[in-house]
């Protein structure tokens, strides 16, 4: 990935504890040399574990990436709850725990998986009248906050030491998985925060996949190497590969004809007939045509190379 014709991909790290998110897309900006960089849905600083960061045209897929499933592996200590709802927080109860056993714990989850509400915890990025409301929270300040819809796809416990479980957590974009275990605690009737946090996997990207936080802070790899093709990031979706007609119509904003027709309906990863992705395309008139909806430029051989 060291050609500087095609500057755009993305980078899965392994993000540390106490890093921001921010801080994460700053190093990497610096090591890679670009300018276009971000990551793919904020992971809270004391968290670790996958974090996204999309180069150059790549950024483009940012929306289809955060849209996309995470997996998480939550500690959460009963008995404790926080104004964080984990444990770096300023601590407002300690109760007893009763004897818990898995058959409990899981009953309890069972309520908090499909479609819910959460109320957005106040050390979240949310905007509130211009304002984070960290920043708010900070400063002492709670406001109301109205609860949000958020889909949990599963809760496995996969361990249980006294007031202590460990738990696996698939959820959809906006679910804040420290919420989730303070709402587990409160039905408990003991409380619970988050001890410690990893998300595993984000879409494709796995945590096997990821660079090392000591790699990629000590600056002794070739970063480049490590960044994988835009497309990766839409491994899980349909694709359509035109030929060099079709392919100049799709990227002058057109749509395209599909041959053979496409099954299916929605979004596709839209291919050239080398292989390079053009962009993200919507199948219409029945999958015989592919609509443009966003277009990688930097994909495309022969273009000009935008600046990353």
């Amino acid at each position: 990935m060291k050609d500087d014709s095609i500057r755009s991909g993305a980078l899965v790290v392994d993000k540390g504890r106490g890093a921001t998110s921010f801080d994460v897309v700053a190093l990497v900006r610096r090591r890679l040399g670009v300018r276009r960089i971000g990551h793919a849905g904020t992971l809270d600083p004391d968290a670790t574990g996958v974090l996204p960061v999309l180069i150059g045209e790549a950024t483009k897929l940012t929306p289809y990436l955060v849209d996309q499933d995470k997996e998480y592996l939550a500690t959460i200590r009963f008995g404790l709850t926080t104004d964080t709802h984990d444990v770096s927080g300023r601590v407002l109860s300690e109760s007893p725990v009763e004897e818990l056993s898995v058959s409990r714990l899981e009953e309890v989850c069972r309520p908090f998986v499909g479609r819910i509400k959460q109320v957005p915890p106040m050390y979240s990025a949310i905007h509130h009248e211009g304002r984070r409301l960290y920043e708010l929270a900070r400063a002492g300040i709670e406001v109301e906050r109205a609860p949000r819809a958020v889909i949990v796809q599963s809760i496995e416990v996969e361990a249980l030491d006294g007031a202590r479980a460990s738990v696996r957590v698939v959820c959809g974009k906006g679910t804040y998985v420290r919420v989730l275990a303070a709402d587990i605690g409160a039905a408990l009737g003991c409380g619970g925060t988050i001890e410690s946090l990893v998300r595993c996997r984000v879409g494709p990207f796995r945590l096997d996949d990821a660079v090392p936080w000591s790699e990629l802070t000590t600056g002794r790899s070739d970063l480049w190497s490590r960044v994988h093709p835009a497309e990766t990031a839409l491994a899980g979706w349909a694709a359509v590969r035109l030929d060099a007609h079709t392919a100049s119509t799709f990227v002058n904003g057109q749509p395209a004809d599909v041959v053979p027709a496409a099954a299916g309906t929605g979004f596709v990863r839209v291919h050239g007939i080398a292989g390079l992705l053009l962009g993200v395309g919507e199948l219409i008139s029945g999958g015989r045509s592919v609509r443009p909806v966003r277009i990688l430029h930097a994909d495309r051989p022969g273009t000009r190379v935008l600046p990353a």
